[in-house]
C-alpha cells in the first residue's frame, strides 16, 4: 500500500506506475472516504488504510481519476506536520566514526540515542529547490535517511509491540548547515532552516516493506554515489527507536522519526565536500523511490 499527497493536498494512492486521486475517485465511484488527506488516513488507522487502498486499486484498474506517476508532482507526505520531526544523530557506526570530533558529542555514541528535532517549517516536497541560505551558511550538507511515520497514539511502548504503532516509511534528506550546527551547540537551528527537510515522494505502509536487511538507503550528488547502507546497519533499530522515544512521552499519529544517516556526508570527507548552488541530491529508499531536490 503506497500513499501520497497530491498537488492540492488531497490523498492519493500509487498502484504500480499509476496514481489515483482518491477524493475524485471516491466521488465518481459513489464510495465515501473517511480520510481526504494523508494525515487523516494515518490518524484513521490501518482499517481505513486498507479500505482506501482497495478503492485505489479498483479505480486504477478502471482508469478513474488516474494518471501515470510521471505526470504527478506530489507534495511532501505531510506538507505541514503537526509536530517537530524527531531525528536521530549518528545512528550508524560508520557515520559516527566519520564525524568523530567534528560535532559536540561524547564518545559513548553506541550507548545512547542521540535525539534532536527539525522544525515543521523545514519540510519541502520532491522537486522543490533547497534554499542555499548562503547569507547564513557556507557549509551546506546532505543526509539521506529513512523516516518512520507513527500510526497510533502510544506511550511507554515495548520493543516487541513497536511495529504495531508504526504506519509506514518515507524518505527524507536531513539538510544541515554545519557551521550553524556548531555555532549554536544544540543542533536545532542548523537543522531547521526553511527547506531543510525534503521528504517523499510517497508513504509506504509497513505491511509491504521488506525486512531491514533488504531496505537500502542511498544518496547521490550530481550522479555520484555518496551514501549507501541497509537499515539493518542501524545502531538502534526501529523497535528500539520507538520504544526509547515513547518512554514517558506520548507519540502521536503522524509523528515523523528520521532514523539517522549512513556514512558519506559532505562533512565526513577530507577536505569536506559541501553542497553548492545547482547541485542535485537524490535520496533513494527501497520501496519509497527517488526523492530529488536541487540547491537553489
Amino acid at each position: 500500500m503506497v500513499f501520497l499527497t497530491l498537488e492540492e493536498g488531497q490523498l492519493g494512492v500509487q498502484v504500480g506506475e499509476v496514481v489515483v486521486d482518491l477524493v475524485k475517485a471516491g466521488a465518481a465511484m459513489g464510495m465515501s472516504l473517511t480520510a481526504c488527506s494523508l494525515i487523516e488516513l494515518v490518524e484513521s488507522g490501518d482499517e481505513e488504510a486498507y479500505k482506501a487502498w482497495d478503492i485505489g486499486k479498483e479505480a486504477a484498474a478502471s482508469g478513474i481519476a488516474a494518471r501515470n506517476f510521471d505526470q504527478v508532482k506530489p507534495l511532501a507526505p505531510f506538507p505541514e506536520p503537526k509536530r517537530n520531526i524527531f531525528c536521530l544523530g549518528m545512528n550508524y557506526f560508520e557515520h559516527a566514526r566519520e564525524v568523530a570530533g567534528k560535532v559536540n558529542q561524547g564518545n559513548d555514541i553506541s550507548k545512547r540515542l542521540v535525539v534532536f528535532t527539525k522544525a515543521t517549517t523545514s519540510v519541502i516536497g520532491p522537486g522543490v529547490n533547497i534554499p542555499s541560505h548562503s547569507e547564513l551558511t557556507s557549509k551546506l550538507d546532505y543526509e539521506a535517511e529513512l523516516a518512520l511515520v507513527i500510526g497510533k497514539k502510544g506511550k511507554d511502548i515495548s520493543g516487541d509491540r513497536a511495529y504495531d504503532y508504526l504506519f509506514g516509511y518515507t524518505a527524507m534528506n536531513d539538510v544541515s548547515a554545519r557551521d550553524l550546527q556548531a555555532d549554536h551547540l544544540q543542533w536545532f537551528r542548523g537543522k531547521s532552516l526553511d527547506g531543510f527537510a525534503p521528504m517523499g515522494p510517497v508513504l509506504v505502509h509497513r505491511s509491504v516493506m521488506p525486512s531491514p536487511k533488504e531496505i537500502e538507503i542511498t544518496c547521490r550528488v550530481n550522479g555520484e554515489e555518496r551514501q549507501r547502507a541497509t537499515l539493518d546497519r542501524l545502531i538502534f533499530d526501529v523497535p528500539a527507536i520507538i520504544s526509547t522515544l515513547s518512554r514517558g512521552m506520548t507519540l502521536m499519529p503522524g509523528d515523523i522519526i528520521a532514523t539517522g544517516t549512513p556514512a558519506g556526508v559532505g562533512m565526513g570527507f577530507s577536505p569536506p565536500r559541501y553542497l553548492s548552488s545547482g547541485d542535485e541530491i537524490v535520496v533513494e529508499v527501497t520501496g519509497v523511490g527517488r526523492l530529488s531536490n536541487r540547491v537553489a
